[in-house]
């Protein structure tokens, strides 16, 4: 396989017919631009699930989405193929019906991830996975031993503390979140929601 038949593979796949492919293998921004399309029309992709005729089981979409995992992380350019895998991963992540879901179609992507060969790319995709299992396992009312929460990178932190409801994670990020922004952050919205409550 080479850059070019990889890159109108996953167009042609994702429908994308309006992306010159030879720009993008000449310039990595285009061709990290054509990745976002790529992994937003798959995500979005009306046949990714459900039944009938337009739908596909979940095995063929899992096998779907790691192929494209794989071949995104072909590119000569790690630093672009792990962008466009974060952004695959952060998309997922706000689709999933919960933790459990999500873990099963990130279990599918981590023999691909283990692939990238700088250490700080791959760690980073499995700090992004970690993350979101602990946001998506707040959000379905399950709060987190203080330990657990202090593993979320700060972005995760700042994440759960501008929007969950959780007022047991809130406390937790006011009194012992990793940054005096997300500690002020999370007093804040405990106050206010302490106010709404009376």
């Amino acid at each position: 396989m080479t850059l070019r038949s990889d890159v109108a593979e996953l167009l042609a796949g994702a429908g994308i017919l309006d992306v010159d492919i030879d720009e993008a293998v000449a310039d990595e921004h285009v061709r990290s631009s054509a990745y976002r399309r790529i992994v937003s029309a798959t995500v979005s992709s009306r046949n990714r699930g459900g039944s009938g005729a337009q739908g596909r089981d979940r095995a063929t979409v899992a096998t779907i989405d790691r192929a494209t995992v794989a071949t995104i992380l072909r590119d000569p350019v790690e630093i672009v193929a792990k962008t466009a895998v974060v952004d695959f991963v952060d998309r997922m992540a706000t689709r999933a019906t919960g933790p459990d879901e999500f873990r099963r179609w990130s279990a599918g992507l981590m023999p691909e991830i283990d692939r990238l060969t700088t250490d700080g790319h791959r760690d980073f995709i499995r700090r992004r996975v970690r993350d979101w299992l602990l946001y998506l396992s707040v959000e379905e009312g399950m709060a987190p031993a203080s330990a657990e929460l202090a593993k979320a990178t700060n972005w995760m932190q700042r994440v759960l503390a501008e929007g969950t409801t959780s007022s047991a994670v809130l406390a937790q990020l006011a009194e012992s979140g990793n940054t005096r922004k997300i500690r002020n952050i999370a007093r804040n919205r405990a106050g206010s929601r302490t106010r709404r409550t009376r």
